[in-house]
């Protein structure tokens, strides 16, 4: 399975678009090979960097037929989980100045089942339901700096 973006590469920045300090809405992302057996798909967008769990997006049960997300939209039938401070849907990258570079991993999973989970579950709840019945996975890992992308290879 394979995870891509026509916005950007694996391990180059994100572009600003798609960040606290651009328009704030979540990228296109394409999904490759997904496994025939899948019966859902979970996205999870973190920071990789932060002191904390800060997970950036959480979608689940995503129609393992689904292929791609558009620009600033959710596949329908899928659901926006709860992420930081109990707040739902994209939140764009958003290092501090001071913190340097930050690593962003979009993380998909290919699961062998539909979650079975209360409306907008958070990352801990969903990472515990997926236990024992990921199938495949994937990742794609975007950067941020401060307060304006940073246009080096990581």
């Amino acid at each position: 399975m394979k995870l891509t973006s026509p916005a950007f590469a694996d391990k180059l920045p994100v572009p600003v678009k798609y960040t606290c300090k651009g328009s704030n809405v979540s990228p296109p992302l394409e999904f490759l090979d997904v496994p025939k057996d899948a019966k859902s798909l979970v996205l999870i967008i973190e920071d990789i960097n932060a002191k904390t769990q800060w997970i950036h997006w959480l979608v689940y049960n995503i129609p393992a037929s689904t292929s791609f997300f558009d620009e600033a939209k959710v596949p329908e039938g899928a659901i926006e989980g709860i992420c930081n401070d109990g707040k739902k849907g994209y939140e764009g990258p958003c290092p501090k100045y001071f913190q340097g570079i930050h690593h962003y991993s979009f993380r998909l999973y290919a699961l062998d089942t539909v979650l079975n989970v209360p409306a907008f579950a958070d990352a801990k709840v969903i990472q515990s339901e997926m236990e024992n019945h990921i199938i495949a996975s994937a990742e794609l890992t975007g950067a941020a700096e401060g307060e304006q992308v940073s246009h080096t290879v990581i």
